[in-house]
C-alpha cells in the first residue's frame, strides 16, 4: 500500500474527544469518574473517527492555505468547491444536484437540529427507523418534537426495513419529518434501490419532509454501491440531503458539512437562521476540496484496510465468541454486534467492558436509539493490531463473568 494503515499514532494532549472526552460522553460523568484501568490503558473503539492519520493531500492542502497567512471571514464564492464535490457525486454515485442547492452548515447534527426548528410545529413528530443514531433523539428533544419509531427486523446479524409498520407510522397525521440514514448507522446496510424505492413512495404518498444523513455514504464494502436518496427521489421538492467528506477522510473536528436544499423556500430559511451566517472555515474548504479532489486513491487503500479488518472480526468471534450474533456490514467502519447471548445479565455494556476489559466502546439504548439492547458497536477504523488487543481484552473478560456466574 502507498498509505500506512498500521502507524499507531498518539492522539492525547490534542483535545480529542476520543482520549479526553469519553467520561462526559459515554458514561455522562467529569473527572472524577475513576476506573481500573489509567486513561492511556484503555483500548479505545467508541467515537466514530479514526485512528488513522489524514490522508497526506488533505493535510498538504490545509498547509498550503496555512501560507497565504491571512484567515479573514470567508465564504464559498467560486465555483471549485461545488465543482470538486459535483465531479465526486457523478463519478461515485452517478448523481447529480444544482449548485444554488448546495448549503453548507458546521456539521450534520447542527443542520438536524436547525431543519427540525424551521420544519415542525410545536407537538409535530419525526419518524426515524431503530435502532438509530442518538443525536437524531437528541434534534428532536431539542426542538421539543415527538418521536415515532418503526423497529428494523433483525435475524441472524440482518436488518431489513418493515415496510408495512413504517408506513402505519408514516401515516400518523402528525408525523411531518423523517430522519432518514443511508448508509444506515449504527447497523451499516445499504439500502437497495427496491428498498429505497419502497421508502420513497411511504413519503411521497404522506408529503412527508424528509432529511437524508448520507455521511457514511463514501465508506462502503468494496464491490458495494451507495444511491443517494436524491437519486430515486429526482424529483420530489421535500428532500434535504446531508453529506460530509469529515467522517471519510477523518477530518470531522474541521466542522464543515454540505446541506443540499432542494425547496427554495426552505431553503432561504435555511439561511437566513444560519447560526454562522453563511461563513466558514478557511481551512475546512482547503480540507474539503482537497479531499474531493485529490484523495480517491487513499479511500479506496482505506476501504481495502477496513475490509480485512471486518472479516477479521468475523473470524475471531466465530472462533472466540461463537454465541456473538455479527454480519460484516455492508458499509461504515463500525461493527454492530449483538452481545445478549454473551452477556444474558448486563444491561450496561459500556460500563462492564470499560471496568472489566479497558475497552472503551458504545452501545444499547442509552446510546443509541431504541432496538439497541445487547448490542455493542464497535470502530475498526484503526490498525488491525489495536483490534486485536481490544477483541482479546473483551473475551477474557467474558469469559471470567460467566465462569463466576
Amino acid at each position: 500500500m502507498k498509505y500506512d494503515f498500521n502507524e499507531i499514532i498518539d492522539r492525547r494532549n490534542t483535545n480529542a474527544l476520543n482520549t479526553d472526552g469519553f467520561r462526559s460522553y459515554i458514561f455522562h460523568a467529569g473527572p472524577e469518574k475513576k476506573f481500573p484501568y489509567k486513561d492511556e490503558e484503555f483500548v479505545r473503539m467508541w467515537v466514530a473517527d479514526m485512528e488513522f492519520a489524514t490522508p497526506p493531500e488533505i493535510c498538504s492542502a490545509i498547509k498550503n492555505r496555512v501560507e497565504k497567512r491571512i484567515f479573514g471571514y470567508t465564504m464559498v464564492f467560486d465555483d471549485r468547491y461545488y465543482n470538486a464535490l459535483s465531479n465526486w457525486c457523478k463519478s461515485k454515485y452517478d448523481w447529480e444536484f444544482d449548485k444554488e442547492e448546495l448549503t453548507f452548515s458546521p456539521g450534520i447534527i447542527p443542520a438536524l437540529y436547525q431543519l427540525s426548528e424551521t420544519l415542525l410545529a410545536p407537538e409535530e413528530k419525526i419518524l426515524f427507523v431503530t435502532p438509530a443514531y442518538g443525536f437524531f433523539k437528541h434534534a428532536a428533544t431539542y426542538n421539543e418534537a415527538g418521536m415515532v419509531f418503526s423497529k428494523l427486523k433483525k435475524e441472524n446479524g440482518h436488518f431489513e426495513i418493515d415496510f408495512d409498520d413504517f408506513a402505519k407510522k408514516a401515516s400518523d397525521p402528525m408525523v411531518k419529518l423523517v430522519f432518514w440514514c443511508n448508509p444506515h448507522n449504527p447497523s451499516g446496510r445499504v439500502w437497495t434501490r427496491d428498498e429505497l424505492e419502497k421508502i420513497a413512495k411511504i413519503i411521497e404518498d404522506n408529503n412527508l419532509w424528509v432529511i437524508s444523513d448520507e455521511i457514511h455514504c463514501d465508506l462502503l464494502r468494496n464491490g458495494k454501491k451507495h444511491i443517494p436518496l436524491g437519486k430515486v427521489m429526482p424529483d420530489y421538492n421535500k428532500l434535504i440531503t446531508c453529506m460530509s467528506a469529515s467522517k471519510t477522510f477523518n477530518i470531522a473536528g474541521l466542522m464543515f458539512s454540505n446541506i443540499i436544499i432542494r425547496n427554495v423556500d426552505l431553503r432561504n430559511k435555511f439561511k437566513e437562521r444560519d447560526k454562522t451566517i453563511g461563513f466558514v472555515n478557511p481551512l475546512s474548504l482547503a480540507a474539503h476540496t482537497a479531499a474531493y479532489e485529490k484523495c480517491d486513491e487513499w479511500l479506496q487503500e482505506l476501504k481495502s484496510y477496513l475490509d480485512n479488518n471486518m472479516i477479521f472480526l468475523k473470524e475471531y468471534l466465530d472462533k472466540n465468541l461463537p454465541n456473538a450474533i455479527f454480519e460484516i456490514p455492508e458499509a461504515t467502519y463500525l461493527a454492530w454486534v449483538d452481545l445478549s447471548k454473551c452477556l444474558p445479565e448486563i444491561e450496561d455494556m459500556a460500563s462492564f467492558f470499560a471496568n472489566e476489559a479497558g475497552v472503551l466502546l458504545e452501545g444499547g439504548d442509552d446510546l443509541f436509539v431504541d432496538n439497541a439492547q445487547g448490542y455493542i458497536r464497535l470502530n475498526l477504523a484503526m490498525p488491525k493490531s489495536i483490534i486485536e488487543t481490544g477483541l482479546n481484552r473483551m473475551t477474557e473478560a467474558i469469559n471470567k463473568y460467566n465462569k463466576n456466574v
